[in-house]
């Protein structure tokens, strides 16, 4: 059976107290609505439809070809932002899945449990509930004696013993798709909002004799809608417990769960070990065995088995298998490290290739460069690589030897085998096993020191 999809984010959320749309507010460094849009196509909707409103330009912008779109320029309720949808997906046949841009707690096992249930007993609707002790502000959900779902009251119209259900309606359904719109039709704004609510359906397909089931989620947190930021704080929590959760059972050790922070698309091979203070955001992809932290921060980068990061931070960064990163190094965009590589204290890489075997272990900048294998970068030397207008790019080839405090002039090539002198400023490059030598020979001046001294010594007894 065809499964689409109708997902509701053209409210323009004024809790929220923000310039940023609300359902492209993060949730563990993903939008609430990528998280939705995602989870729809878990559940194999061959079509995904989001209807868009206010900031409709900027989730179009995040969601790209990844849905279809509708605009809905006045809101007059959840029941007419669904109706919008009925020009692309009226004439289909199959199941709907109407659910909320601002849920993204909400799993694809639960919705592919919603949507067995619905199409195996043929219903025409099936809401999605849950339960609580307190479900204040909740529509309740009545079910008849078989077990199907009645009607959904709203908290304000219920009588004692409807107030007195505890589960409730999540907001999240599936429809018979040719039923949904034909009940739509049916839905007017007689309520004081004089709005068309998508729940009248719900009595409208009951009305007509049809199926109505509910099916219940076992968890709670699925339910969460994010109208404010106290709300996402706890949207956030409750992903960040899930993440952690999932990467735990799939075999990665996480020290301390409360000080680690994983994004919702970070991949994690098992046997790595995460310490406090660790921060993985992005489309970051980490290898097995490897140890992360402590106070790593490392954003869509790969990292191979076996790797080391210590207090670094790591932005668009690749990392071999069994390199020992920081501790206190940064690897900036486009820094690509072979296997078996050191980065050590205090080393910035950018837009630099360092191959196997290679080491930069204090203090240095090695940016715009190609660095060959079995090079060693001694302590504070640095690639020069821009003049104030242009980028230059510095190549050292296999075995060099590059020795303290040398500057590197881009463009400038350190051939194979090549030995640059410590203290060196190197303007030309150095051919295949050279010793380079570029700084003024020294000169010793007997007994100047004592007079220097004494030069310093007058000076600060005059003022």
């Amino acid at each position: 059976m065809k499964r689409m999809a109708i997902v509701l984010a053209a409210g323009q959320g004024k809790r929220m107290k923000s310039k940023l749309y609300k359902v492209l507010h993060p949730v563990c460094g993903k939008p609430m609505v990528g998280h939705v849009l995602d989870t729809v196509k878990e559940v194999d909707c061959e079509r995904s439809v989001v209807i868009v409103g206010h900031g409709a330009e900027a989730v179009q912008s995040y969601l790209g070809e990844a849905a279809e779109y509708v605009l809905q320029e006045q809101q007059l309720g959840t029941g007419h932002a669904v109706k919008m949808a009925k020009d692309l997906l009226g004439s289909e046949q199959g199941s709907t899945i109407v659910i909320c841009g601002d849920t993204p707690l909400v799993t694809a096992e639960t919705l592919k449990a919603l949507t067995e249930l619905h199409e195996s007993n043929n219903a025409a609707a099936t809401v999605l509930t849950a339960y609580t002790e307190n479900p204040k502000g909740y529509g309740r959900v009545i079910r008849s004696e078989d077990g199907s779902v009645l009607r959904i009251v709203e908290q304000k119209d219920c009588s004692p013993e409807e107030d007195a259900v505890r589960e409730f309606n999540t907001g999240t359904y599936c429809f018979d798709n040719a039923k949904l719109f034909a009940a739509l039709d049916k839905v007017t704004n007689n309520n004081a909002q004089q709005e068309y609510y998508l729940t009248d359906v719900i009595g409208i397909l009951v009305g007509a004799g049809e199926t109505v089931l509910g099916y219940m989620t076992e968890d709670y947190a699925e339910s969460i809608g994010v109208n404010d930021r106290l709300a996402l704080s706890e949207a956030e929590r409750l992903m960040r417990e899930r993440i952690n959760k999932r990467h735990m059972l799939g075999g990665v050790t996480i020290i301390d769960p409360a000080s680690t922070y994983i994004g919702a698309d970070v991949k994690i091979g098992s046997d790595t070990v995460l310490l406090p203070g660790t921060v993985l955001t992005g489309n970051t992809v980490i290898g097995e065995d490897c140890q992360i932290g402590p106070q790593s921060e490392i954003k869509d980068s790969v990292i191979g088995d076996g790797a080391v990061i210590k207090h670094s931070v790591l932005d668009q960064a690749e990392v071999g298998n069994r390199t020992t990163v920081g501790p206190y190094a940064y690897l900036r965009p486009k820094a690509q490290l072979g296997e078996d590589v050191k980065i050590g204290d205090f080393v910035e890489v950018k837009n630099a290739k360092i191959a196997d075997g290679s080491k930069v272990s204090h203090l240095s900048y090695i940016g715009d460069a190609v660095v060959g294998k079995n090079v060693n970068v001694g302590c504070g030397a640095i690639t020069v690589n821009y003049d104030g207008y242009n980028k230059s790019i510095t190549e050292i080839e296999d075995d060099a030897f590059i020795g303290s405090n040398v500057n590197l002039i881009a463009p400038v090539k350190v051939g194979k085998g090549a030995y640059v002198v410590a203290g060196s400023t190197i303007t030309h490059s150095v051919p295949e096993n050279d010793l380079a030598i570029a700084r003024k020979r020294q000169e010793n001046k007997p007994g100047y020191a004592e007079k220097i001294r004494a030069r310093a010594k007058a000076k600060k007894d005059k003022q």
